[in-house]
């Protein structure tokens, strides 16, 4: 079965980690939060109201507190409540943390939380407070928003006295203000959210716990009623459409920072990193300590100080030192080398044990501390993060007798982390979008080393609920700046495609195949009459090459690109199998015929008889590595000279080359012409990575701009599915087909997650051409074992057998 959320008492990701606070002088460590998921709230049980500052801008930058306080008789055993918030939310109950969210969704899904508040509740007099802030035009290109707004609705009548409404009081906390970055700040285009200046001498410190008073807040002012998703008497669909969070909360982890890589003002132990000693600046100095986590990671920067009145503090986040000519270089190497990124401010009060955590989690390695002191000494007590992501679990695992794989596997499952939250991110450091390209490759990677798919169960609801009236999806969604890459809604029917391979729950894909057909006919009507795709709006992205002006290959503009037209032929044939078993069969025979159309005015205008290769347009001006293995994908090439083409592809260095993210393509075409064998000498690349002291995937090869790409963490989908074999042999993974590629291991093992359990599976060689194998299969599973053109029925449980 699907992953999907359960009930509250049942869910085992509900109660999953410790948190810690957001906000300044918190208790760090609280009970874990329990997110709810149940039935949705009948909707005429929705009575709360909206609510917001009743002066501030509905639109402009802001951080806001709202309180309610209410008597109960004794603690109650259930106390549910649904909380969203715009833009985002972090809800205490008697000071402790519980929730935050909402989760990432547009206007018409709009998420809200569930809760059950009553572990944190007690007799008598308790307190809900929250802090809601909004980023303004500073906000991220992720961050959908129609206005400020806090909601809190009981989930039950008895529960009422709760919702927001009458009764709630807010303040406005004067002490933050945006940090926005351009271009130049971060040395590449940026959309992810601003820097944050918070002034201590400002905060409203203890604005959460009970004993705070509030006499001088305001009453909060209501905005709009609460509304359901399609429940309007009269079908108004007019601000935030609510929707239930479809995901769990995301994880969050103390992180301490393990080094001090370079200190100058002041002598700094790692004493106040580990939260066992003090870091003192004296009145007057300006000290420079720069800390090395040792490794790229998401999370909130925790900084807790006394005294230092009037002084600053400077955190800046990168994930690389650059030297004087802006090159990272070994990332693991600091000597005269700079540091320049993001950042944080803080302006100190000279209160004591001053705890301050930043509202949005930052991604970096290094981190730079920039202390001015004035009249009085600060004294670092502690500066660690708080680790976040989705709460992805390493099930899969993989070894054999190639050591340097090992770590390979351990930085593309990192970057795989880190690039997961509740989106699929590209980068989490430079811009946090989920776009289709990198999405399929990552949701590949969460089904095999996770066995989670919810993440991907999300995406493919948001990717369709991005699609305009001509059919395309979005490139990315959610995103406040609509953009459209047309190949991309090609790749989201392969997304498709992928999950109904993976997972048994066929009424969930079914209801993808209007959004399928909408896309596939989108690109039918740009076909021409040559056959092939001609001219086409918006950005016809297909990989970033040098020879690709914007990504964009020959043709895929101005008309009769083999690499678009291939790609529209390997997405019709993926929807005329998803037609067969789900949909309209005759549909399927018909975008059958189409691609062979599509396929075959490809082979008339850019196969090219001399080369034995595909152009990339029929004026064969470009030859790709692209081109040619998506016509191995796409069945422009005869089963019996796929090989030789792969080889040709392999051989040329005349091609544009694959980027690291076509990649994954061109080792799928090296599967699918019989030559997985070769999949491991394709991964210099990955060596190239460690040798530089990358801890992540890059974008691109050097110089890129970011370190944190899960688009080029593909591998370890390749050493399951590939080097192990270990694939779905039909719709719903109900059966298994294994047909391992060591090329030249002698030993290779490993563990891929499967909906009914784990599939082990053990190899070794014996001689030249032998092989034992071992493979454990979950109940109820059963398949088929592949080597050499011999085949082996497989059973549940364990088996052995020699080759």
């Amino acid at each position: 079965m699907p992953l999907h959320l359960i009930s509250c008492r049942t869910a085992g990701w509900a109660r999953r980690g410790r948190i810690t606070l957001l906000v300044p002088l918190l208790a760090l460590a609280i009970l874990p939060p329990v997110l709810c998921a149940q039935a949705p709230l009948a909707p005429e049980l929705w009575s709360a109201s909206w609510i917001a500052h009743p002066e501030a801008p509905g639109d402009a930058y802001g951080v806001y507190h709202f309180r309610r306080a209410f008597e109960l008789p004794a603690r109650p055993e259930r106390f549910l409540v649904h909380v969203s918030a715009d833009n985002r939310y972090r809800l205490f109950v008697n000071g402790a943390a519980v929730a935050e969210g909402p989760a990432r969704g547009d206007l018409m899904h709009w998420r809200y939380e569930t809760v059950d508040l009553a572990p944190h509740l007690r007799p008598g007099r308790n307190l809900l407070a929250a802090v809601v802030w909004n980023w303004g035009v500073a906000k991220p290109v992720a961050q959908i928003s129609h206005r400020t707004g806090f909601l809190l609705q009981a989930g039950s009548a008895r529960d009422s006295m709760v919702n927001t409404g009458p009764g709630w009081k807010v303040l406005q906390n004067p002490a933050y203000s945006p940090i926005a970055f351009t271009y130049g700040d971060v040395d590449g285009y940026y959309a992810s959210p601003p820097g944050e200046m918070l002034d201590a001498r400002l905060y409203p410190w203890g604005w959460e716990r009970p004993d705070h008073s509030d006499g001088g807040w305001a009453a909060a002012r209501t905005v709009q009623r609460s509304q359901p998703r399609g429940v309007s008497q009269y079908g108004e669909a007019g601000g935030w459409q609510l929707v239930p969070r479809p995901i769990p909360p995301m994880e969050e982890t103390l992180q301490r920072i393990p080094k001090v890589a370079r200190a100058e003002g002041v002598r700094a132990s790692d004493a106040f990193l580990r939260g066992a000693g003090d870091l003192v600046v004296p009145p007057r100095t300006r000290a420079v300590i720069l800390l090395d986590q040792t490794y790229l990671t998401n999370a909130y920067l925790v900084v807790e100080a006394s005294g230092g009145a009037g002084g600053t503090l400077k955190l800046i986040y990168a994930e690389a030192l650059q030297d004087p000519e802006g090159q990272k270089g070994h990332r693991n190497e600091i000597a005269g080398k700079t540091i320049k990124g993001i950042r944080d401010s803080l302006t100190f009060d000279g209160g004591a044990r001053r705890r301050f955590r930043t509202l949005w989690f930052r991604t970096f390695r290094y981190l730079q501390l920039e202390v001015q002191t004035a009249d009085e000494p600060l004294r670092i007590h502690d500066v660690h993060g708080v680790f976040t992501a989705y709460p992805f679990q390493e099930r899969a695992r993989f070894a054999s007798d190639l050591p340097w794989l090992q770590r390979m596997w351990e930085i593309n499952w990192r970057v795989a982390r880190l690039d997961a939250w509740e989106t699929y991110f590209d980068t989490p450091y430079y811009e946090q979008l989920q776009y289709i390209g990198d999405t399929r490759i990552q949701s590949l990677l969460s089904l095999y080393m996770a066995g989670d798919d919810r993440l991907m169960r999300n995406a493919l609801m948001q990717f369709d609920e991005s699609r305009i009236p001509e059919g395309i999806t979005a490139s990315r969604y959610p995103s406040n700046l609509p953009q459209y890459i047309p190949p991309f809604s090609l790749f989201w029917v392969a997304m498709v495609h992928d999950y109904w391979m993976h997972r048994d729950d066929p009424a969930f894909v079914r209801s993808f195949l209007p959004g399928v057909r909408g896309v596939l006919a989108w690109f039918e009507r740009h076909l021409d009459g040559t056959g092939m795709l001609g001219p086409m709006p918006w950005w016809n992205f297909g990989d970033w090459a040098e020879a690709y002006p914007r990504g964009v290959p020959p043709g895929a503009d101005d008309g009769h690109s083999a690499l678009i037209t291939l790609q529209f032929a390997y997405a019709l044939r993926r929807a005329a199998e998803l037609e067969a078993g789900l949909g309209e069969p005759a549909l399927g025979v018909r975008y059958r015929a189409l691609a062979d159309a599509a396929v075959a005015a490809v082979q008339a205008h850019a196969w090219d008889p001399a080369r034995g290769l595909f152009a990339d347009s029929p004026e064969r001006g470009l030859y790709s590595q692209q081109t040619n293995v998506l016509a191995v994908l796409a069945g422009a090439v005869p089963i019996a000279e796929q090989a030789a083409l792969m080889h040709r592809v392999l051989a040329d260095s005349s091609l544009v080359p694959a980027s690291y993210y076509f990649l994954f393509y061109v080792h799928e075409a090296l599967r699918e012409a019989g030559l997985a064998d070769r999949y491991l000498e394709q991964l210099g690349p990955w060596q190239e990575m460690l040798a530089l002291g990358l801890t992540t995937t890059p974008e691109t090869p050097e110089p890129t701009r970011s370190d944190s790409h899960a688009w080029s963490a593909h591998p370890n989908y390749g050493l399951l599915a590939t080097v192990l074999g270990v694939r779905s042999a039909e719709p719903g993974f109900r059966s298994v087909r294994i047909a391992p590629a060591l090329g030249a291991l002698r030993r290779a093992e490993g563990r891929v997650p499967h909906p009914l359990g784990d599939i082990e599976v053990r190899l070794t060689r014996l001689g030249v051409r032998g092989l034992r194998a071992e493979i454990t299969l979950p109940p109820g599973l059963g398949g088929v074992f592949e080597w050499r053109g011999r085949q082996i029925p497989l059973r549940e449980g364990r088996q052995q057998f020699r080759l």
